[in-house]
């Protein structure tokens, strides 16, 4: 009767029987596995039915002979032999251990980009303090947008000490002023002129802020150098000027600057940045030329006389 019944029906009545055996296989043997091979579910049962079921008998008996054995008859491990050693005699001398550095060669403001430790962006942070103000505040600015709440607010901190002394030294001095006689208030500018400087020089002062800034900081400067106060107020006030972008103003102080005995290796620089302000680049290499062999020589000179000679 079975050989004599339909091909399509015999086909079918063999898959369903194959299919149900494979699935019975693969429940047993699925159950059997240890836990971290039962996950991920589905795909370790249907790994183990898919053998089974698409590879007729040799499938079934593959899965049997493969799994069964590796079961009850695991890998026996080597054991690990221990190998003495004698006991090292130590250097005549110390040996010099190198740290590690914290940081790596490009600098605080990848640690702050891409580390991804917050205790080391927080200890590149603290290492802005042995830092130039004018180099530490763009790396803290840097961090005031760090996902981290502890490396946010020490920026914030840092920045506020910053900005909290200078305007404390301001206040001071303009306490001082109020009471000050003719021979002292023109120290006095001088000094306001520096602090208010100070503020705008760090980019603590940005904006509207920063234009109010630098109009105190020169307004105090020409009070200061009325009084009689020179030299270096001379350069100070000129390189307000030129931050205002007054360049003529710029140009009469930086001269006087130099006149008043300041060396060529303060005034140069500012006045080679004036003549590119006023678009006179021709007069530039030649400021440059005249700058001290060993103010040439450092950075950033170095790189600008190359570039422009």
């Amino acid at each position: 009767m079975w050989l004599t019944a339909p091909e399509l029906q015999q086909l079918l009545v063999f898959t369903l029987s194959h299919g149900l055996a494979c699935v019975m296989l693969c429940a047993a043997v699925w159950l059997l596995l240890p836990a971290r091979y039962r996950s991920p579910l589905p795909w370790s049962p249907l790994f183990i039915f898919s053998l089974a079921f698409f590879v007729p008998v040799l499938g079934a008996v593959g899965v049997v002979a493969a799994i069964f054995p590796a079961l009850y008859l695991p890998r026996k491990r080597d054991k690990q032999a221990w190998q003495a050693v004698g006991i090292p005699k130590l250097p005549f001398r110390a040996q010099l251990q190198l740290h590690s550095p914290i940081f790596a060669d490009g600098g605080l403001q990848d640690v702050l980009r891409h580390a991804p430790d917050p205790d080391q962006r927080l200890a590149a942070l603290l290492a802005t303090r042995r830092m130039p103000g004018k180099e530490a505040v763009p790396i803290l600015k840097l961090a005031l947008g760090d996902p981290s709440d502890d490396v946010r607010l020490l920026a914030y901190s840092m920045l506020d000490k910053q900005e909290s002394d200078i305007n404390l030294h301001i206040q001071i001095a303009l306490g001082e002023l109020v009471n000050a006689n003719a021979k002292t208030a023109g120290a006095l500018h001088g000094r306001l002129a520096r602090w208010y400087w100070e503020l705008a020089y760090l980019g603590l002062a940005q904006g509207s802020v920063l234009d109010h800034v630098l109009t105190q900081a020169s307004e105090h400067a020409e009070q200061g150098l009325k009084a009689g106060e020179g030299g270096e107020l001379f350069l100070l006030a000129g390189r307000i000027a030129l931050e205002r972008g007054d360049v003529e103003r710029a140009e009469v102080l930086l001269s006087q600057a130099q006149e008043n005995g300041m060396g060529a290796a303060q005034v140069l620089p500012f006045r080679a940045e004036l003549a590119f302000e006023a678009g006179r680049y021709h007069e530039i290499p030649g400021l440059l030329a005249r700058l001290p062999e060993e103010t040439r020589q450092r950075p950033p000179f170095a790189a600008l006389v190359r570039s422009w000679t």
